[in-house]
């Protein structure tokens, strides 16, 4: 660890050879491009105040498309190293599933473990939505795309409510859970500028800007008097430095971090219980040999000015000539001029004079090249960045199935960034997975699933041992997907190639309200009518004695 002057002086290091990235460095092209994205576009500009500056914003049409592209909800499948899941284990799974056992450790080692995760991959969506990550994941796409690299940071909040208890009486409620921030990769520092891997980084820093009462508590809590001092620059805030970096400790790799401002530490070393890094980063176009990405803003600038120039050129010229500028004899006008129709002006003099009181200057002539260019150029450049018609949904939908096979090919060029993008979500994943088996202890894990809402006994030290891989599997998200989803299932429901259940289970999500309601009326309709065909002849022939309800559950191929 080091000393408070070398960890400041560190962070000015990193922060010049962020500074000396591209033409503007990082923290100005960020500031550019973000106004160029929310059409702040002619910023700067002066003189100009009554004229018309067109901003036709071609740069944030092709974001909103790329992101919502990127985007897509995805689940998590978790498995260990080492431990089988194959599909015999898999049903064994889901039959304990609907009958869980209240100790896990009575089950088979490999059951247990499966079981366990197939839970881990059903609660992944649970803390989804508690920490509100599609809405995050969004913040980190933009500042991807408009700084080159978006991060979400993962980390242990203990005043999380879990509304679980230790004990039956319900006295002592178990606090702490994870939580998780998009951070601007301005305030991020890599301690080795030329790795891309971020597990791999000797250290990393985040720097805020806190205010100086907050961070004169923070000392407080951890018990360290410091005077601190605002800085120079601002006389309500503070420089707050968070290093993290990886030490050994009794042959096990560990994530721990110090907390400093100019003045010394005001949060000295801490372990995070985890082996991960707890950042996960995603950059839309990768700078090589670099940690930091690259946005498309900044080469599509050129064009947007050209574009906006050209269209308000082309709109001045209409003004001009449809307004021409007017010119008054004073000494011959006795009326104010309100330029409404028909308004009668009185004039002095005689009638020669009547023809010099006013007139108009006639404009230059304008070509519509101009125009004609301008969206030339647009239209260029939306394609160029593959946002043609097809992929904006500017296409008659005539036939679905077309429309389908043109669209994936317009996306076709978006594959490396929807990898990079699960990449990105299965880091997140892994993260998660080691604060839950390192830092839950004994509690029970909220499961939703189409069994609707129950409570997994769950033991974080029997399984912290376990080495966790994350698989991303990509729902379809578009309306065209979802209906041609929908026209497959109809399909094969009328030609028998699935059964009523079946069907239910892989329609679109939000096609009908209370579908799994619906699959278990169906399947206890199903069990009923199967029940019913078994004489107590079937029965009594059967040497294992089986039940009734057993017996039409296997003819259904559902559970008892």
């Amino acid at each position: 660890m080091n000393t408070v002057s070398e960890l400041f002086k560190t962070f000015e290091q990193l922060r010049e050879q962020k500074e000396a990235l591209g033409d503007n460095g990082i923290y100005r092209q960020s500031q550019i491009n973000e106004r160029f994205y929310k059409g702040d576009q002619w910023h700067g500009l002066k003189g100009v105040q009554n004229r018309p500056l067109i901003r036709n914003n071609v740069i944030k049409r092709i974001a909103d498309l790329k992101l919502s592209c990127v985007n897509n909800p995805v689940t998590v499948t978790f498995s260990a190293e080492g431990v089988p899941n194959t599909a015999e284990m898999r049903e064994r799974v889901t039959r304990q599933k609907n009958q869980m056992p209240q100790d896990l450790s009575l089950l088979d080692y490999d059951e247990e473990i499966n079981l366990v995760l197939s839970a881990l991959s059903d609660y992944y969506a649970t803390t989804c939505e508690r920490v509100q990550y599609q809405k995050k994941c969004e913040q980190l796409l933009l500042n991807a795309y408009i700084s080159g690299t978006g991060i979400m940071y993962t980390y242990w909040d203990s005043e999380v409510c879990t509304g679980l208890y230790l004990n039956e009486n319900r006295q002592t409620q178990i606090k702490g859970d994870i939580a998780t921030e998009v951070l601007d990769v301005e305030n991020v520092y890599f301690g080795d500028g030329a790795l891309d891997d971020i597990q791999r980084q000797p250290f990393i820093i985040i720097a805020q800007k806190l205010y100086l009462d907050k961070v004169k508590q923070m000392a407080a809590k951890n018990r360290i008097s410091l005077e601190i001092k605002p800085d120079n620059d601002n006389q309500n805030k503070v420089t707050v430095l968070t290093k993290f970096y990886k030490k050994t400790v009794d042959q096990k790799t560990e994530v721990f971090a110090v907390q400093a401002v100019k003045e010394g530490f005001i949060k000295n070393e801490w372990g995070l219980g985890v082996s991960l890094y707890p950042f996960a980063k995603y950059s839309f176009l990768r700078r090589k040999n670099s940690p930091y990405g690259e946005s498309e803003i900044t080469y599509s600038i050129p064009n947007q000015i050209a574009i906006n120039r050209m269209m308000t050129a082309s709109s001045w010229g209409t003004i001009l000539n449809g307004m021409p500028i007017m010119i008054v004899n004073n000494d011959l006008i006795r009326d104010k001029i309100s330029n409404e129709p028909g308004q009668v002006l009185r004039i002095s003099g005689n009638a020669e004079d009547m023809n010099s009181a006013i007139r108009y200057i006639t404009p230059p002539s304008f070509s519509a090249n101009y125009e004609n260019a301008a969206l030339s150029l647009s239209s260029t450049t939306l394609n160029m960045a593959g946002a043609n018609d097809a992929a904006l949904g500017n296409i008659k939908p005539d036939n679905a199935s077309a429309i389908i096979a043109v669209r994936e090919a317009a996306m076709l060029p978006m594959q490396s960034h929807l990898n990079a993008y699960y990449a990105f979500s299965e880091e997140v994943a892994r993260i998660w997975s080691q604060f839950w088996l390192n830092k839950y202890g004994n509690r029970a894990l909220k499961i939703t699933d189409e069994n609707g809402t129950w409570y997994l006994p769950f033991d974080a030290s029997r399984y912290s041992h376990l080495i966790i891989n994350a698989r991303v599997d990509v729902s379809a998200s578009s309306i065209i997907s979802d209906a041609q989803s929908l026209a497959t299932l109809d399909n094969m429901y009328e030609h028998g190639i699935i059964d009523a259940v079946q069907y239910l289970k892989r329609l679109p999500n939000g096609i009908i309200s209370d579908k799994n309601g619906l699959i278990k009326e169906k399947k206890e309709e199903l069990l009923n009518a199967a029940k019913a065909q078994l004489t107590q002849e079937d029965v009594e022939d059967d040497p294992d004695g089986l039940d009734p309800y057993v017996a039409a559950a296997q003819l259904i191929g559902g559970d008892a």
